[in-house]
Parts: C-alpha cells; structure tokens; sequence
C-alpha cells in the first residue's frame, strides 16, 4: 500500500469540525464532538489517525480494552499522562481516578484553553457498557467543560447499533455530537491502491469487502488467484482471521443468530430455508435471529421492486467480506491450519464464476444508484430487483422512483458478469419477456445490460466495469 488511500469525505469533514474549533464557534462554545461508526476492522481508528498527523496538533488517543471500569480507568489516565497535551504530565501527580466522572474532569483541567486539541475515546461501547454512569459523566464533562474549550472529542465504536443509539433521544448525550459512518474502501479505491483494472478490482472488492487489513497483504498488482493462493497458505492472514474476529465481537454469546448468518452465507435467502438450513430452528427463533442480525446491518433484507406490492423478503449478508468468508474461507480455516490452502482454493475455483454472479448484485445496484443523474432515465431514486416465489421471473436490475412498491418503473436491466462472454441478442430477447411480466413496466420501459465483457445487441444501454467503477470517483 502506497501511502494513504481514500477517505476524502470523511477527513473533509474532520477539517471542518476542526476549523470550527478553531474559530470559536458560537456562543463562546468552540468545542465539538464527532460520534464515528462502522465495521470492525473497516479503518475508523487508522482514519481519525491519519487526520492527526496531519493536524499535528496536542492530541490523546485512548483505546478502551473491555476489561474492566477499573482496568479502562487506569489505561485512560496513563494515556493522557503520556500523551501530546501540554500539561498531561500533570496526570502523573495524581492517583488513578475511581470514576468517569473524575477522569473527564482530570482531563478538562489539561486540555489547553487557548490553542485547539483533539481528545478520541475508542472502542467507546466497551466504556457504556462497563459503566452505565459513563453516558452521564461524558454528558455532564462536555456541558460543563469541554463544549468551552477549543477541543475536538471523539467518540469510535465498531458496536453500530450502540453507537446509533448513543445520539438518539431519551439518551443522555443526544444532539451533542455530529455523527459519521466510515464506510469500507470503495471498489474504485480498490482499484487505486491495488493498481488494478476495473474487472480485477471489483472481484479483489467481493474477496476483501475494500477492508484495509485485507488490502494491505495484497500483492501490488497481483490477480484474485494469485493473492488467494498466497493468503490461504497463511492461518494468520488477514482474510482468514478478520471474519473469525468479527463474528466473535458482534455476537459473543449470540450462537443461535450466529447459525442463522452462516445459512445465509452458504446461500440461503428465504425464511423457510433458512430456517431449515440453521438447524430446523421454528419460525419464532429464526425470526428474532434476523431482526437482531439486520438492526446489526449484517444482514440485508431485500423486497422485490415493482409497482405491485410483495412478501417476497430475501436475505442476503450485507458486508461483501463476510459474504465471501461465510462462503468460503470459514469453512476452510481446518484445511488451511493442516496446510491444505490448495484445498479450499479448488473450492472457490470451482464455485467462483456462479458465486461472484450473486454477490456482484448488490454492488452493481450501488454503483447504478450513484451514477442515476448521469447514465439513467429520469426520475430513477432507487435500484433494485424483482423475483417472484419461483423466480420466473426473475430480474437482475430494477430501477424506479421509490420502493419498494414505485409508482413509476424507470428501466428494467440485466447483470451478465463472465469474462469473454458479452451480452447478446439472446441475453436482450430473455429480458424483454421478463419486462412483460414486470409489474408496472410495458414495451417502453427502458432496457439496461451491465456486463464484464460488453455486449454485441443492439438497441440497448450497455455500462461495462470502466463505467461502474466511476460511481465513486
């Protein structure tokens, strides 16, 4: 990895709560709070430090362990006391603090009063959920304190659904602290820092989920195969062990949730076959599995989209890494620690072309969504599918001006991601007989091809990997 890659919003918008710091706000308050969100291992805390060695300002950075209250207590004070603030060494004349309140008032009486700081808690549900005086304690520090000084706080967590409620009302700290989620690297970035062309770089974003830990052990320049053949002769690698860690933080004594999620990695989308496929769970389990696993966001629950409404609920894993590691890699972790990598290779080979076809929807629907105001017919808010119960039919690509029951259908499309097989009359003539079973489509809604290897019909927009690839410049 070349330096670091992407992430221009999100420090954009890191500059902007710091200018305000800068300038003093309003009302004699220049201090500001930033809540941050996202996947584990997704590069929140490599974000927010890259920020600060630009900033190159007085600043502390403490990562909260889960230990303890006493243990997070302690870890807190020695990081200040070692920290860039001006006065932090004033911590060491001062025993361990028993509280958060405390702690946050030690704190206050170090941060500079006239030059700007940045303060950032990480791992922050580690703390709420040792402590439920902590919300309370950082509430009544920032009002009383902290919002008057010239500080930037803030606040990382990998819990999502926490760190959503954090800010929500009835909460102690609502309406206090700006939110941003980090997002993994796009499928563009991808392609930047791996110094692949768009195809390569959209399978190296399925096999990775654009998770940095992953994409810093990828070879420069090197294809899927040659990466997977070097990262599953390693139980240490980053594509191995990320998913086994995650799961473990996400759902540490949730095993029946954690079963339903494998059934939905290896393929299962309907509540009946996952059900089945979890272990014959009774309709009762597998329902609170899946409430809990998409308030999470690790699942996604998709409805077909039309003019006509539908139970039609299809489930599918929504991080592209975990999809590809509950697919494949989970499963093969026994064989690669006896040194049979070569094994669970041959597996994906085997399976690659039919697999990459499902998991690339979703990430095309994304990029067809970002570029609607330059490549799709007008009024195209949202992309998505339509199926029926025996998928006949059933359509890769939908666009309309709402879901999931639209009041007009913009375009109707087709996905045809092989290499060397472009998209042909035949592919255009199946298309057409499934827009006349479309609800809400006739012969003059607009037909679509997104295909690996362009097309040879005519009368049809086609976008190839060149043009995708370009939603997120």
């Amino acid at each position: 990895m070349n330096g670091f890659i992407g992430r221009r919003t999100e420090l954009g918008h890191l500059d902007d709560l710091l200018r305000t710091v800068k300038t003093g706000g309003r009302g004699g308050r220049p201090g500001r709070a930033l809540l941050i969100r996202g996947r584990r291992r997704v590069g929140k805390s490599r974000l927010v430090e890259e920020f600060l060695e630009r900033a190159e300002l007085p600043h502390v950075f403490f990562t909260a362990v889960g230990g303890s209250r006493t243990e997070d207590l302690v870890g807190f004070a020695a990081e200040v006391a070692a920290s860039s603030l001006p006065d932090a060494d004033r911590f060491q004349d001062f025993a361990a603090p028993q509280s958060w309140d405390a702690a946050l008032s030690l704190l206050a009486s170090v941060l500079p009063t006239d030059a700007p700081s940045v303060v950032v808690l990480d791992e922050m549900p580690y703390l709420v959920r040792e402590d439920p005086s902590f919300e309370g304690a950082l509430q009544k520090a920032f009002d009383r304190t902290l919002s008057k000084l010239p500080v930037l706080l803030v606040l990382i967590g990998s819990d999502i659904a926490m760190m959503e409620k954090l800010n929500t009302y009835g909460r102690p700290f609502y309406q206090r602290g700006t939110e941003m989620v980090v997002p993994p690297l796009t499928p563009r970035d991808v392609a930047t820092m791996l110094d692949l062309p768009p195809a390569d770089a959209f399978d190296a974003y399925l096999v990775s989920g654009g998770l940095p830990l992953v994409l810093e052990e990828w070879p420069h320049g090197a294809d899927l195969w040659g990466y997977l053949q070097q990262a599953l002769s390693r139980p240490t690698s980053a594509l191995l062990v990320s998913g086994e860690r995650t799961l473990a933080a996400e759902f540490p004594t949730e095993a029946q949730a954690r079963t339903v999620l494998g059934a939905i990695g290896h393929g299962e989308r309907t509540f009946t076959l996952i059900g089945r496929a979890a272990g014959d769970l009774n309709p009762g389990s597998v329902k609170r599995s899946l409430e809990l696993l998409t308030t999470r966001r690790m699942v996604a629950a998709d409805l077909p989209l039309s003019t006509r409404p539908s139970r039609e609920t299809r489930y599918r894993v929504d991080d592209p890494y975990l999809r590809f590691w509950l697919s494949f890699v989970g499963p093969g972790i026994p064989a690669v620690e006896r040194g049979r990598g070569d094994r669970v290779l041959d597996a994906i080979r085997e399976s690659w072309t039919s697999w990459r076809g499902r998991a690339v929807e979703p990430v095309i629907r994304e990029a067809l969504w970002r570029l609607a105001d330059d490549h799709l017919p007008e009024d195209t808010n949202v992309v998505g599918g339509y199926w029926t119960r025996t998928n006949d039919p059933e359509i890769d690509l939908i666009g309309a001006d709402r879901s999931p029951i639209a009041k007009k259908i913009t375009f109707a499309g087709s996905i045809k991601w092989l290499e060397n097989k472009p998209f042909d009359h035949r592919d255009l003539s199946r298309l057409i007989t499934h827009r006349s079973q479309l609800p809400g489509a006739d012969e003059d809604t607009p037909l679509l091809a997104v295909t690996r290897s362009g097309s040879t019909a005519r009368g049809i927009l086609t976008l190839t990997p060149e043009e995708l690839i370009e939603a997120w410049a």
